[in-house]
């Protein structure tokens, strides 16, 4: 359990700053290209260089605790991140709860085999016009927007997939 005071809280800011960072720096959607630098930030899985997700197909996904079909996705991005992800193909689910601990809680019983980034104040949902939860974004090696999509129902697994495996082929 984390302690509560002032550096612990300002340990958490600095995180999720730099995390905002990192997307908003290697997700820009609507460049030509990567426009990444060579600064490292802290992630769920350890460090990541904004030049590592070059040339990738990057799916971005906004959650929160509270979000009934987020707990339903979540199993489906284990799959999608554990099929393709030699293929160049990886997932970053942003957070948006201002509670860590409900996200904690949440990743206890939902458990992620992909990328957790935090956005407690909603910097980088309001860059990407986030309408409601889960919205996803698949980023092509390009760099380029190739698919948004609001909510996430069974329907939905089969057209995503295909979307994943269409630019995975590019």
């Amino acid at each position: 359990m984390p302690r509560k005071g002032r550096f612990c809280n300002m340990q958490y800011i600095r995180q999720s700053v730099l995390n905002l960072c990192l997307l908003i720096t290697i997700l820009s959607f609507s460049a030509m290209a990567w426009t990444a630098t060579e600064i490292s930030y802290s992630t769920n899985q350890g460090i990541i260089k904004a030049s590592d997700l070059r040339g990738q197909v990057v799916y971005v996904d906004f959650w929160a605790s509270w979000c009934t079909p987020c707990r339903k996705s979540f199993p489906w991005m284990n799959a999608m991140q554990e099929r393709y992800g030699d293929q160049g193909f990886k997932i970053i689910a942003v957070n948006l709860d201002k509670d860590r601990q409900l996200v904690d809680q949440f990743l206890k019983t939902y458990r992620a085999n992909f990328t957790i980034a935090y956005d407690p104040e909603g910097l980088l949902a309001s860059q990407f016009g986030l309408k409601g939860m889960p919205g996803s974004y698949l980023i092509g090696r390009d760099g380029q927007l190739k698919l948004k999509h609001l909510g996430f129902r069974g329907k939905d697994k089969n057209k995503l997939e295909m979307s994943i495996k269409n630019e995975l082929k590019q």
